[in-house]
């Protein structure tokens, strides 16, 4: 199923949706779930540079997940603690 320019050019326009199935193929083209490609969603306010990160972060054996989400943890509760103390 192939899209042409006029039928993307539609979909740009707000003039015809897309099927489920071309939607489905643009997000895999894009490389990016569906949910953010349409801005719905859980993750559709992430950009594609963080979603990525989290995918590569899923694909991690256990215990390497484990030490890099501790940093990641450490990060987050310094910014909150130096939010804390801004107001």
């Amino acid at each position: 199923m192939a899209a042409s320019r006029e039928m993307i050019g539609k979909y740009g326009r707000n003039e015809n949706l897309p099927s489920i199935e071309m939607v489905a193929k643009m997000a895999r083209a894009f490389g990016v779930t569906v949910d953010f490609l349409i801005g719905e969603g859980e993750n559709a306010s992430y950009d594609k540079e963080t979603v990525d990160r989290i995918n590569d972060i899923q694909k991690m054996d256990a215990d390497t997940k484990s030490v890099l989400l501790n940093v990641i943890d450490t990060y987050i509760q310094n910014f909150k603690t130096k939010q804390a103390f801004a107001k």
